[in-house]
């Protein structure tokens, strides 16, 4: 079967949680809220459409590097495949499906503030830790420094 790959842009809608599964391995899961911008040609002006909500996942690394540096409200870009899921409704009792995205990259968009990025040297130190330098790397809202 062909993985539907697709590309967001929005805000976080949450700050991303992380949980650990039994195996240690890091899962974080967060809401990408994406509103349309439209134009009205008439008088120019900008307004916002209808919003869309993208439930998000990602694994391992990745998870954990969007824990640490992501907060609500900040605008991501988001890569990774769509994925079914369902889920019995508390309420009513009745099985609901959805799409996931299994997330593959997620970055914070430069399109509306600045941003500076960090990442783990690769020299770590004698104890096998690494440390953090500015510059090149994952990028975290410039707020957040």
């Amino acid at each position: 079967m062909q993985e539907a790959v697709i590309t967001i842009a929005g805000n976080l809608a949450n700050d991303p949680e992380l949980r650990f599964t039994p195996n240690g391995a890091a899962v974080a899961s967060f809401v990408v809220a994406c509103t349309e911008r439209r134009r009205d040609q008439n008088t120019g002006e900008w307004s916002d459409g209808a919003t869309s909500y993208h439930r998000c996942t990602a694994w391992r690394q990745t998870a954990e590097n969007a824990a640490e540096s992501l907060r609500k409200g900040d605008r991501v870009l988001v890569v990774g495949t769509l994925r079914q899921s369902s889920w019995e409704d508390k309420q009513s009792g009745e099985t609901r499906y959805g799409w996931d995205v299994q997330v593959d990259e997620v970055a914070v968009s430069v399109k509306f503030h600045a941003a500076r990025s960090m990442r783990p040297e690769r020299s770590g130190a004698a104890d096998g830790t690494s440390t953090t330098t500015p510059g090149r790397g994952t990028a975290v809202p410039a707020h957040q420094s």
